[in-house]
């Protein structure tokens, strides 16, 4: 679906959906290359997870979080379940927990809630595929402001080399565009916990600021950073990173055509979005939503256009990861105390590449 020419930078998108479709005023009818992908297609990996909020491969091994009960699970071939291990000094409350998690180098980076900050900690992998451990850990980053909502808790390895850490205003709101603080911003650290030379602000690990709860990170292939993240009541939003960036929360929500605030490439209503996990694959962000139980896909030579898969068909949807063999795995989210659990909830989906 493409946008007609002179539409607005930040796309608004609300009602209108027809066959897991947007239509937009301005924007032309979907054609047969937006099918939905065949029940056939997909395919259930795992099942019976009790909260899972991420997903990282290792070697080709997957591995998933979750975040009340702080376990790390490996996922065989033959989509066995087994625990590797379990993150120390998680206390889940709210929406906070054991969150992201990111493999590099033979060790496992884990973003968590413990009883007075999130934090990134990092533990040795040991073992190999059906039989990986946990070895010693390490705090990479303490003293991120926690809360029972606004966690953040994605974190990622950029094409540079760096990891790449959303934290949320932890509910407090100023935080967000205060750069002596953690909160409410998107973070890049060395694999180590130093902080990089080329970092836009001397001596700190923010990367941009304003923000309010990103959940997503994603690079295209020339390198741009994209950012999902929720709003307050109006707008939740798509962005594109930009070091030293600010992207307006509290004083903005959505496009706000205001001087040094970076406007959002597209915003939606919370009640169709709640973006979280996202991943981009063959020129295509792919991004999970909660609340609008939904996979949505943006075209990023076309960032104003957007489309809809799998509507309603699996519930909330946590995280959409690329797997080693070019396929989407789409992480359920209905038994975290917000979704109507199905038999067989939280599952992990597999949707073919060139399927979804």
């Amino acid at each position: 679906m493409k946008t007609t020419s002179g539409a607005p930078r930040a796309l608004i998108l609300g009602a209108g959906v027809l066959v897991g479709v947007i239509f937009v005023s301005g924007c032309s009818a979907p054609t047969s290359d937006d099918a939905e992908p065949s029940t056939s297609a997909v395919s259930v990996i795992a099942d019976d997870l009790d909260v899972p909020w991420s997903v990282t491969f290792h070697d080709g091994t997957a591995l998933v979080s979750e975040r009340e009960s702080a376990r790390i699970l490996e996922i065989g071939d033959d989509g066995a379940v087994r625990e590797v291990g379990t993150i120390a000094d998680v206390q889940p409350r709210g929406e906070g927990g054991l969150l992201g998690i990111a493999a590099h180098d033979d060790h496992l980076y884990v973003y968590l809630t413990a009883a007075q900050e999130n934090r990134v900690d990092r533990y040795e992998l040991t073992g190999s595929a059906g039989a990986l451990g946990l070895g010693p850990s390490e705090s990479i980053l303490t003293g991120i402001d926690a809360g029972t909502n606004h966690n953040g808790g994605r974190i990622a390895f950029g094409p540079d080399g760096m990891l790449y850490i959303t934290a949320g205003d932890a509910g407090n709101r100023d935080a967000a565009q205060d750069l002596e603080s953690l909160s409410g911003k998107i973070l890049r650290l060395a694999p180590d916990g130093s902080i990089p030379d080329d970092n836009p602000f001397s001596g700190s690990a923010v990367y941009s600021y304003g923000h309010r709860n990103p959940q997503g990170l994603a690079w295209d292939e020339d390198g741009a950073l994209y950012a999902s993240e929720f709003g307050q009541d109006t707008w939740d939003e798509l962005n594109v990173i930009e070091p030293g960036g600010n992207y307006g929360w509290p004083d903005a929500e959505g496009a706000a055509e205001r001087p040094g605030l970076i406007d959002p490439v597209q915003q939606w209503a919370p009640a169709d979005a709640s973006p979280s996990g996202m991943a981009i694959v063959d020129g295509t962000i792919h991004i999970a939503n909660l609340r609008g139980e939904r996979l949505r896909e943006v075209p990023v030579d076309d960032l104003g256009a957007s489309t809809e898969r799998l509507a309603g068909e699996y519930g909330r949807l946590r995280d959409v990861v690329i797997a080693p063999d070019g396929a989407l795995w789409i992480v359920t989210n209905n038994t975290d105390g917000r979704g109507d659990p199905r038999t067989g909830d939280d599952r992990i989906i597999r949707v073919p590449r060139g399927a979804a």
